[in-house]
């Protein structure tokens, strides 16, 4: 039997796959103590994406919003994550962009990272990991991103998995299945090779119940030498999210092993987050039928939602099931690259393209020429020859070709943006000054989000009245206890 370490993903990757990153930090602020207080070994809370996400749409400062995060969570380490060539938007972003991002995450009290390149590209992740050990000596997991095709085999993922842990800056080996694809039988071969190749760094696992099969996979993993799993409060768990803290931390005790969360925590949580994703409208308690379908386009649950939204733009909505055809097709076409972003959002674009033009690949963007052209690092499989002819024949593809990446300095950008405030380089060389201008006019962050009350809510306020108490003080006949933070 085994002791089990659970991260959250309640405030990261539940709210990305169901709420498109638009959880404001007021939204989690009321409960984010109690999260601290459950006993996780790590809260993963925030991403690139959100800075773009919060500021163009919501209008809240992204630094303010998760100085308060922060500060309201002193006792577990906070994670980011990040792909390491791109940050915030889907093209590639300099590499001393990329350095700052992670020097300014830890600066804002950030003490855990998972960095991942779904095309393995080792160097990038492994000058990233240096800065964030340099930065403040934080802990990070080098993320093995799961994929199936003919390409994407155990070997594969055992060797860039040693080259991971084979880097004293690479604290774990985190696999991450983003399309909830891992079953039984490839687990109790691939988890062993990983353990092994890891050295004796502890393994993470995080699946995307799509399928409705991460649970599962998380209990045949564990048997296989998994210590470390990756769950959200119900609300936020399931579907295109990770099974839930709840059922999980049920499931391991059922098979004989241990964890250290506080269970009487999960309700109140729960019951929040519930009630605000009813007063904004947003998803929540999500489930997922077995559909086989999805082994094949493998497509992240988060994309559902934008291929529905094109397509009826185009009132084509009953395009839906070629499109998705689509994405099988120019996914081998592109040479299986691993569905997470950018190469899911790649993939499916150009495959709403295709369907909605009528013409394969003769609307092609700019980002997917910049990946045929390896500007995102080298392809796992060669790009199809004839696809491949069609993407450099597009209009753009020799102005894009002739445009590499660049790579200015921290001072060249510095000049470039206007400004000596770090914080403020990367606001600017990520969004819009306009909506940077409109985000500063919304004013300061809200700590709270309007919600009816109810009975429950009301048990959620009075338990964090306790929870933020700096004495307790319990009284019985001849005795009177004081309990100090």
């Amino acid at each position: 039997m085994a002791h089990i370490d659970f991260l959250d993903e309640t405030m990261r990757d539940g709210q990305q796959s169901l709420w498109g990153l638009r959880m404001r930090a007021g939204m989690a602020l009321p409960v984010s103590p109690l999260l601290d207080k459950t006993g996780f070994s790590t809260i993963d809370l925030t991403g690139g994406g959100m800075l773009d996400v919060l500021t163009r749409y919501c209008q809240e400062n992204y630094w303010e919003g998760l100085d308060l995060l922060v500060a309201s969570m002193p006792n577990t380490p906070l994670r980011a994550g990040l792909r390491a060539n791109a940050n915030v938007t889907f093209g590639i972003t300099p590499p001393a962009l990329m350095d700052l991002w992670v020097q300014r995450l830890c600066a804002h009290g950030i003490r855990s990272f998972w960095i991942y390149d779904v095309l393995f590209g080792m160097d990038n992740m492994l000058r990233l990991a240096k800065v964030a050990k340099e930065a403040n000596g934080a802990k990070v997991a080098g993320a093995i991103m799961f994929a199936l095709s003919p390409v994407h085999t155990d070997e594969f993922f055992v060797a860039n998995a040693k080259k991971l842990a084979d880097s004293p800056h690479v604290d774990s080996i985190l696999l991450y299945d983003t399309a909830g694809v891992l079953e039984k039988d490839r687990i109790e071969q691939l988890v062993p090779a990983l353990v092994k190749a890891a050295g004796g760094k502890p393994i993470e696992f995080h699946s995307n119940n799509l399928l409705g099969l991460s649970a599962k996979a998380y209990l045949d993993a564990i048997d296989c030498g998994v210590s470390v799993i990756h769950t959200a409060s119900r609300p936020m768990a399931n579907g295109p999210s990770v099974p839930s803290t709840e059922i999980m931390a049920r499931n391991i005790q059922l098979r004989g092993h241990t964890h250290s969360l506080d269970e009487s925590l999960f309700q109140p949580v729960a019951d929040h987050f519930r009630a605000v994703a009813k007063a904004s409208g947003n998803l929540h308690d999500q489930y997922a039928e077995y559909d086989e379908f999805s082994i094949q386009h493998q497509i992240p649950g988060g994309m559902m939602g934008t291929f529905k939204a094109q397509l009826a733009m185009h009132k084509m909505m009953d395009k839906l099931p070629e499109v998705l055809d689509e994405v099988a097709a120019v996914r081998r076409d592109l040479g299986y690259p691993g569905m997470a972003t950018p190469f899911s959002q790649l993939v499916g674009i150009q495959a709403v393209l295709n369907v909605v033009t009528g013409k394969r690949y003769g609307t092609v963007p700019d980002e997917v020429i910049q990946y045929a052209g390896g500007f995102y690092g080298q392809t796992v499989a060669p790009v199809d020859a004839d696809v491949l002819d069609k993407i450099m024949a597009a209009p753009r593809a020799r102005e894009v070709l002739a445009n590499p990446p660049e790579a200015p300095d921290l001072d060249e950008l510095k000049k470039r943006y206007a400004t000596e405030d770090e914080d403020e380089l990367l606001y600017r060389a990520f969004v819009p000054q306009p909506d940077i201008d409109k985000m500063r006019a919304a004013g300061p962050v809200r700590r709270d989000f309007p919600l009816l009350s109810s009975p429950e809510l009301e048990d959620v306020r009075k338990l964090m009245q306790v929870a933020t108490m700096p004495v307790v003080e319990m009284k019985s006949e001849g005795l009177n206890i004081s309990l100090r933070r």
